[in-house]
């Protein structure tokens, strides 16, 4: 029996990942078991270091670790280097490697729509590990200019000065049009009980030729970003398809076995119905 384990903090027990990783394994013959464990901030480095003595598997990273989790490895894959942020945790005896599935599979998500954002523009929200993510894809794809704006100024410096791009204040987003071809919510927040202030923002913003709105988070109730892409009749897109391809890559790392990412999506399916 193999034991994979994602740490968060309490939002790691309301994720689709345990469940949709346990459907899997059992359809492709794999006896396992994938477990959230929620980690209080000052027990990060204590819970990462358990992972060689107890015999895990594999382990994910969520909200709010990627970026503080890659401090705890022995080693991190170039793209994990690169990012400063990791969602995967390859385990070899007591040897911990990081990797970042999360901008291969958004990469994947994108591509799986059909959609190519080279020589397009882009307004990333966030500024945390899922933000880096995207805007290190979004780079590396050739989109023509990037925009960051998160609460955190310094933070959102630190992301366009590494993969490019400019930084839009909440203020400018609210005081004049932004052209922009694609949106993508990198944040926790999608639903206006968990941020007046962001729903408040969304609600006002004005972005002349958007195209394509894409919300990391998914299974949320009364999704402002999702509302959004309906008033302006666009296209929407949430984290269920980028959660499917970042798995499929997460598994094969942990496991060599190369399992489709229509298995993960089906596996989603079976959940919703479920619930």
């Amino acid at each position: 029996m193999k034991v994979f384990c994602i740490l968060g903090d309490q939002r790691a027990y309301q994720l689709r990942s345990p469940e949709m990783f346990t459907r899997v394994l059992r359809r492709c013959g794999i006896k396992g078991a994938y477990v959230p464990f929620a980690v209080k901030p000052n027990d990060l480095g204590r819970a990462i270091d358990s992972l060689r003595v107890l015999g895990i598997a594999g382990a994910n990273v969520t909200l709010p670790y990627k970026e503080k989790a890659a401090a705890y490895m022995d080693v991190l894959s170039e793209g994990a280097n690169i990012i400063g942020a990791i969602n995967t945790v390859v385990i070899s005896g007591s040897h911990l490697k990081g990797y970042n599935t999360n901008a291969i599979g958004f990469m994947d998500a994108l591509d799986e729509a059909g959609y190519s954002v080279e020589g397009k523009s882009a307004l990333i929200f966030g500024t945390g590990g899922a933000a880096k993510s995207v805007a290190f894809i979004l780079n590396w794809l050739r989109t023509d200019r990037i925009y960051v704006a998160g609460r955190d100024k310094e933070k959102a410096r630190g992301i366009v000065s590494r993969f490019g791009g400019e930084v839009v204040s909440f203020e400018r987003l609210a005081a004049e049009p932004l052209p922009v071809d694609l949106m993508v919510n990198a944040t926790a927040v999608s639903n206006p009980d968990e941020s007046p202030q962001m729903h408040a923002l969304i609600k006002e913003l004005d972005l002349p030729g958007c195209e394509f709105i894409v919300d990391l988070n998914y299974g949320r109730r009364d999704n402002f970003w999702q509302s959004m892409a309906g008033k302006l009749n666009i296209r929407f897109m949430d984290g269920l398809s980028s959660l499917a391809f970042q798995a499929r890559r997460t598994l094969a790392l942990w496991t060599k076995v190369q399992v489709p990412p229509q298995e993960f999506l089906s596996a989603q399916k079976q959940i919703e119905v479920s619930t």
